[in-house]
């Protein structure tokens, strides 16, 4: 019988290019990594990978392989949610791949709530960026993913994964109470095209709406600093450094030393969706928690 945890190994170093990466990715060591992958080889008589400079690739056998058993580890995921359906029991250990606000402002106190009702349901949280959510709910590395898209600016999900609405969000521009615009309610975009920012990095989904702001008027954003940390951007308008669009959930309070004013033409705003593969659909964990997350 070939062993479905060590296909599921092979198609993670075919995924990441290298043991090492692999192994990171699943939580396992490069040791052990290597030793499924050699087990299946050992099954089957047959050549899996081949080194390629410092990374490896699969053979011909090990494209057919994984192409294969992703199908195989599908049915059986799905086989497992038709079970616990019947049962109809909240149970079982998810995986669940978020982003930090979302953890912060939504998903702790569902988990919390969850993990009281359902004494059989264990949930471990990870910090995740939104494309790297929907990478590893796709791959199979978590069951639920939850991740956001900014305006017009759409995740690609793949056909087997679902995504379900559970947030509508909104950010301000958040700047320092000496500002000329700090007595304001509301600005219109076009009016921060000067502004000094505090930024999250190049690449980021974040940072994409504001050139995408920015664009529309025909500009660059002149970012000053940037972080990653929402936190952080709230020390730094607070400090008089530069003005900064902070997301309302999951906000930590405002120092005193800021104002926020709502940013319209265009509005950010942001879509949070709970992702999750097609073939756990009638899981009733998964269920439950895109459910709790959906009711907030």
């Amino acid at each position: 019988m070939m062993d479905l945890a060590a296909v599921s190994t092979l198609r993670a170093v075919a995924e990441h290019g290298t043991v090492i990466a692999a192994a990171e990715a699943i939580g396992y060591t490069p040791s052990a990594v290597s030793q499924q992958v050699k087990r299946l080889e050992r099954q089957l008589g047959l050549p899996l990978l081949e080194r390629v400079g410092r990374g490896v690739m699969l053979t011909d056998h090990g494209r057919q392989l994984c192409e294969a058993g992703g199908e195989v580890l599908a049915h059986v995921e799905a086989v497992q949610a038709r079970i616990h359906a019947e049962v109809g029991q909240v149970s079982g250990h998810l995986r669940v791949a978020a982003f930090s606000t979302a953890i912060r402002g939504m998903l702790a106190p569902v988990a919390s709530r969850l993990l009281r009702e359902h004494p059989g349901l264990e949930l471990t949280l990870t910090d995740t960026e939104p494309w790297a959510a929907v990478d590893v709910v796709a791959s199979g590395r978590a069951e639920i993913g939850v991740a956001h898209s900014w305006g017009e600016m759409a995740l690609v999900i793949p056909e087997h994964v679902v995504a379900t609405p559970v947030h509508h969000d909104i950010a301000d521009v958040v700047v320092p109470a000496e500002h000329p615009l700090a007595e304001q309610t509301e600005v219109a975009a076009a009016a921060l095209v000067e502004e000094r920012w505090v930024a999250t990095p190049e690449g980021t989904i974040c940072r994409q709406w504001l050139d995408h702001m920015h664009g529309l008027a025909g500009r660059r954003p002149r970012v000053t600093h940037v972080s990653p940390e929402y936190d952080v951007h709230l020390a730094m308008v607070a400090a008089g450094l530069g003005v900064a669009l902070v997301p309302r959930m999951g906000r930590s309070p405002l120092p005193e030393a800021t104002r926020a004013l709502r940013v319209r033409d265009p509005e950010p705003t942001r879509e949070v969706v709970a992702l999750h593969r097609r073939s756990m659909t009638s899981s009733p964990a998964v269920q439950a928690v895109v459910e709790a997350l959906a009711a907030g």
